[in-house]
């Protein structure tokens, strides 16, 4: 049996996700999906620690993809684009 995932429905996991992380929102079109691989561009709030909010946001993603489609992604790649 195959399940298959939308584009829309992996990324609305994605930015829900993402968003989670505080001073963290994923910018207007800022979700990519390569298969297993996910990238997310994002905009922070002015002052937040941009390598911590970064992993936090690689954390928060992964095991939102794992839990809620069964999938383990081979990597989540933040790219921090605007501060706010």
């Amino acid at each position: 049996m195959t399940v298959t995932i939308a584009d829309a429905a992996w990324a609305r996991i994605v930015v829900h996700a993402a968003e989670q992380v505080d001073g963290v929102r994923v910018r207007r079109r800022g979700v990519e999906r390569d298969g297993d691989r996910i990238a997310v561009q994002v905009a922070a709030r002015y002052g937040t620690v941009l390598p911590g909010a970064a992993r936090a946001v690689q954390a928060q993603v992964a095991e939102a993809v794992r839990t809620m489609c069964g999938v383990e992604p081979t990597s989540v790649d933040v790219a921090v684009e605007e501060l706010q």
